[in-house]
């Protein structure tokens, strides 16, 4: 049975799982009514329109 045959140091345990737990950054798209930047399938805050549609009303 292989055994190792020196202990692997932590720096080098975490390097080699350094890519298991990278965070991607959101898409953000452009409101088609107001040109603000918002997260796709969700309500413009800036404007209230969803697909087209008033769907809040924003308080400006």
């Amino acid at each position: 049975m292989a055994v190792p045959k020196r202990k692997t140091s932590k720096a080098r345990r975490d390097k080699r799982r350094s890519s298991h737990w990278k965070l991607e950054a959101p898409g953000i798209v452009a409101c088609p009514n107001c040109g603000a930047y918002h997260l796709p399938h969700r309500v413009c805050k800036a404007c209230g329109y969803y697909n087209g549609r008033k769907v809040l009303d924003v308080k400006r």
